[in-house]
Parts: C-alpha cells; sequence; structure tokens
C-alpha cells in the first residue's frame, strides 16, 4: 500500500484515492460542506488554509494544506526515488 504525505505527518492511502481537485470551486465548497454535515471530512490543514481536497473511494473527503501540485510532485519523488532516479535496474 502506497501512502501519501499530505502534511504535518498526516498519510492517505493513495491506491484509494479518487481525485485531487482545488477548493476554489463552489461545487467543490458544497462537496466539503456536505462531507462535513455527514461526518465524512477529514480535516488535515490543522487550521491553515485549505489548498487541496481529497476525494476518497470510502466517500471521505480529506483537506489538506498543501496543494495537490506539490504533493503529487512529492509522490512521484518518493516513487521514483524508491526505483532508482536513473532508470536502469541496479
Amino acid at each position: 500500500m502506497q501512502l501519501l504525505n499530505i502534511g504535518f505527518g498526516n498519510m492517505i492511502a493513495a491506491g484509494r484515492m479518487i481525485a485531487a481537485v482545488s477548493p476554489d470551486s463552489a461545487p467543490i465548497k458544497r462537496l466539503i460542506q456536505e462531507s462535513r454535515e455527514r461526518g465524512m471530512l477529514i480535516d488535515a490543514t490543522y487550521g491553515r488554509k485549505t489548498a487541496a481536497v481529497f476525494i476518497m473511494d470510502s466517500d471521505h473527503v480529506v483537506l489538506s494544506a498543501i496543494s495537490a501540485e506539490k504533493l503529487l510532485e512529492r509522490a512521484d519523488a518518493e516513487i521514483l526515488g524508491g526505483e532508482g532516479k536513473e532508470g536502469g535496474q541496479p
């Protein structure tokens, strides 16, 4: 299972993530509010401004203070770091 660090020591299972979106649009703001009302919202921002919203296959919505672009760059670096950045096999 690949875990993705979403900031402040919090991690999510990368294989269970459906989408990573920006929190700025009205439909995403409604999705966040509806998830909060249903008890399916996980706020991992530690009081900071939400920069990314992760929609999980379990119907949970996860908020992060680190942008989705930066998190996906981290994930790519971790994957490449584990397999060797030169592209060849040892």
